[in-house]
């Protein structure tokens, strides 16, 4: 079997973009929700504006060049072709760093942090704070292939990407990740493969114990609760794709309305926006993520990594990770923890920090603190 790591250009067919055009121009609408807010879901008169937007204005070409121009690859491990990123950073002492998005980002979450995190020097930063870059993506998304038999969950994808780091001569690097990204790159650090030298996490997946629980400080009491709000209100979305989703990819596949507004609720629900995504992220940035869903025709394949996921989440390793560890928790992100409790699951905590701006998409949302994040998290880790 090939281990060779082909450049990936990217050019869809303008066929495709027609058919886009005419399904958006065929759209039937459901009515109005009954509510002022987004308890239902997506606004009606919001999401017809992006709509608007994404038939007469956005320029998918745009998008594409800007792909093409961050340095494509793909490569076969295990048996399934992947998609990745891979910026090197002009400073030879630049440490390896793979990074990892979830659901429903894309390799395209990352692009504001790119060029800092490369070439520091060019946006006033230290030199020594480079990174070569290898940005993923997940099994299922984007322009890697789709599984075609169950097996394919995280401990699984936390071994490919150490078999990537690998195969790309990196025997010295270290993993960031967020969402199902952070679900990656812990498996990462528990299983502590030959060359990873550390994680930093802007999510960490954790059930608190009921000794937690009680005896939790105020602080700690209203993560809680935004844990349950998270839980009780937004994840209907998470129980629907990790028990049933074919169901929901059949809408996805044939609708770009119905793969826009799904994409659109998380953007709205958990960015630090209070619920307008729109105060956080641009129509374009909106649309690129959910072209990388559409185009594809990724909205099923995603969707299992859900279905693939929930041992993680269920089981999740009762030892603390022993590997070096940072944590950066922003404030609009609904699942978050304290010190205290980060520091009984990672045995080897050297950063943590509570931002005061962001949420769940961290990298989009407020690129220059996560740079920071990043820099400040690994430096000790260079080492």
């Amino acid at each position: 079997m090939s281990v060779a790591v082909e450049p990936f250009h990217l050019s869809i067919p303008e066929d495709q973009l027609s058919d886009l055009r005419r399904r958006l121009d065929a759209t039937r609408w459901p009515d109005r929700e009954t509510v002022t807010d987004t308890r239902q879901g997506p606004n009606l008169e919001k999401l017809r504006a992006l709509i608007d937007y994404w038939r007469n204005d956005y320029d998918w070409r745009r998008c594409e060049r800007m792909l093409n121009g961050l340095g494509q690859h793909r490569t076969v491990i295990d048996g399934l072709g992947l998609h990745f990123l891979h910026i090197r950073s002009p400073e030879p002492g630049a440490l390896p760093l793979i990074m990892t998005h979830g659901w429903p980002g894309s390799v395209l979450e990352f692009h504001k942090v790119i060029g800092p995190l490369t070439d520091p020097a060019a946006y006033d930063g230290d030199p020594k704070d480079a990174f070569h870059l290898v940005i993923p993506t997940l099994p299922g998304f984007g322009f890697s292939d789709k599984p075609a038999e169950p097996g394919w969950g995280i401990p699984r994808i936390a071994d490919a990407w150490a078999t990537l780091m690998d195969r790309l001569g990196y025997d010295r690097w270290v993993a960031q990740g967020g969402d199902w990204g952070a679900a990656v790159t812990t498996a990462i650090g528990y299983k502590a493969p030959q060359g990873c030298v550390g994680i930093h996490l802007n999510f960490v997946m954790y059930q608190p114990t009921p000794d937690e629980t009680a005896g939790a400080t105020p602080a700690e009491q209203a993560m809680l609760d935004s844990m349950a709000y998270y839980q009780n209100v937004l994840s209907g979305y998470a129980q629907l794709q990790g028990t049933r989703p074919q169901t929901i990819g059949y809408a996805l596949a044939d609708s770009p309305i119905g793969q826009a507004a799904w994409i659109y609720a998380m953007l709205q629900d958990v960015s630090d926006s209070d619920g307008n995504a729109e105060k956080a992220f641009t129509y374009d940035e909106i649309l690129d993520d959910i072209m990388l869903y559409w185009l594809p025709d990724a909205g099923a394949s995603s969707a299992r990594l859900y279905w693939e996921g929930q041992s993680s989440i269920a089981n999740p390793p009762s030892a603390p990770i022993r590997t070096r560890a940072a944590i950066s928790m922003f404030p609009k992100e609904l699942v978050r923890l304290s010190r205290r409790w980060a520091e009984t699951r990672f045995a080897n905590l050297v950063h943590f920090n509570e931002l005061d701006r962001g949420g769940h998409f961290a990298a989009l949302e407020q690129p220059a603190l996560f740079v920071d994040e990043i820099r400040t998290g690994f430096r000790e880790m260079r080492a």
